[in-house]
Order: structure tokens, then C-alpha cells, then sequence
């Protein structure tokens, strides 16, 4: 056994299981300071391996604010499942995920955020038994995209994304297995508008919500024929 690989035995024997309730962990990728917030449930059970559910805030938002936009905290206690609410970069509270599509002056500055995710779990293992057939992906806006990036580059680790309010922004998605895709989004978005086939700005490209959901329709070799099912106001009010 290396040195290296003592090392990384001691801290996980060493590292202190969490117990029911909020938690922020911190993280050094490549001497960058990150970190990441958790929800352990109610009646979490350390013997039993617990699914995990990664929610990812949007531009302009943090782990925090992320909790509390989006209630999944009260919704993991019910359900029973871990939520862990990842933390961006950017300044103070406003941070932004490196999701793809940014102009290459602007990407050139950014993190890797795949690398970050991956050792977020990794972390993650040493102190929640964590269900690795069932950790899944979800975020709002540049979360969202940041979970279409997860679904086709760590696909080995992601279950299923359910994306809102954002798209795809990287230019290609090779995932090594499919990736189950639940994806939200309103008609009526003036950010990430649905009938467009392509956003685009000085800033970032993304694709159109139609693209995006095509894109993983042939991925995972479902039906191209979608099924569509129209709500009246009082189902979708249910």
C-alpha cells in the first residue's frame, strides 16, 4: 500500500458520519476552496444504503438559497432520500456553474465543475451510505444545465436528471450508458424560451428546450413519437 493510499484509508476510517439535519461540507479541488451543503432525513439510517438526489441552484444563487427556493429539504424528509445542494463559484452568493456554452474568454476563468461533482461524491461516500445505483441530478436554470452536463459525462454515476427551466450548452453529449430525463419547463420563459431552437449571446450558447429533449430521445433510443397528454387548469392545479 502507497502512502497516497494510507492516507486516503486513514481519512475515510477517520471522517465522521452525518447525522439527521443541515450540513456544509468543504471540499479542496486544485487548491480551490468549494463546498457543499447537505440534508440529512429525518430517520436516516447509517446501515441502509440511502438514494441521493444532487439539486444545483441557478445563476445568481447559492447551496442556500437553493434550499430554500426548493423545498426539497422538506420533501427528502418525507421520502426519505439524501439532498445535497452544491455550491457554484462566482462572488459572495452569486455563483454560476461552469454548465457549458460560455464564450471561451469567459470558460478560460471557470473551474471544472464535473471534476468538482465527482469529488463531491466522493466525499460524500465517506460519511453518508450512499446508494450509487440511485443518485440523481436535478437543478433550476444553470443547475439544470449543469445536470444535462452530469447526464452525458458522468453518466456512470447519474441515474436521472430532471432539468428546469434549462437546456443543454455543451456542444456534444457522448454519455457511456442512458440516462433517464424528466424535463420541466414553461412556455412563456423570456430567459430560456421554449419555441427557440438555439439561444445565443456574447455571453453563453445553449440549445432550444426541443433540441435538447431530442437529443436524448435518440441517445436513449426511445421512441421518437412522443405521447402527449394536455392538463386542463383544474389537473394542473391538482
Amino acid at each position: 500500500m502507497t502512502a497516497i493510499q494510507s492516507l486516503l484509508l486513514f481519512s475515510l476510517l477517520a471522517a465522521d458520519p452525518l447525522t439527521p439535519g443541515n450540513h456544509m461540507q468543504a471540499l479542496d479541488i486544485g487548491g480551490r476552496e468549494r463546498s457543499y451543503l447537505v440534508h440529512v432525513p429525518k430517520g436516516y439510517d447509517p446501515e441502509t444504503a440511502t438514494p441521493v438526489v444532487l439539486a444545483f441552484h441557478g445563476a445568481g444563487m447559492n447551496a442556500w438559497m437553493m434550499a430554500a427556493f426548493s423545498g426539497m429539504s422538506e420533501t427528502s424528509d418525507k421520502n426519505s432520500f439524501v439532498v445535497v445542494y452544491p455550491n457554484g463559484t462566482g462572488k459572495g452568493p452569486f455563483q454560476v456553474w461552469n454548465a457549458g456554452g460560455f464564450a471561451p474568454e469567459i470558460r478560460q476563468h471557470m473551474p471544472d465543475d464535473v471534476a468538482y461533482v465527482e469529488a463531491l461524491l466522493d466525499d460524500l461516500e465517506t460519511v453518508i451510505n450512499v446508494d450509487k445505483q440511485r443518485v440523481f441530478a436535478c437543478g433550476m436554470s444553470n443547475g439544470a444545465m449543469m445536470s444535462y452536463r452530469l447526464a452525458a459525462e458522468m453518466s456512470k454515476r447519474i441515474a436521472a436528471i430532471a432539468p428546469v427551466a434549462g437546456t443543454i450548452a455543451i456542444s456534444e453529449s457522448k454519455p457511456e450508458r442512458p440516462v433517464a430525463v424528466l424535463h420541466f419547463h414553461g412556455t412563456v420563459d423570456n430567459f430560456v424560451s421554449y419555441e427557440r431552437n438555439d439561444e445565443s449571446s456574447a455571453v453563453w450558447r445553449m440549445r432550444g428546450v426541443k433540441p435538447s429533449i431530442e437529443t436524448w430521445v435518440k441517445l436513449n433510443e426511445c421512441d421518437e413519437t412522443p405521447a402527449v397528454d394536455v392538463l386542463s387548469n383544474e389537473e394542473a392545479d391538482q
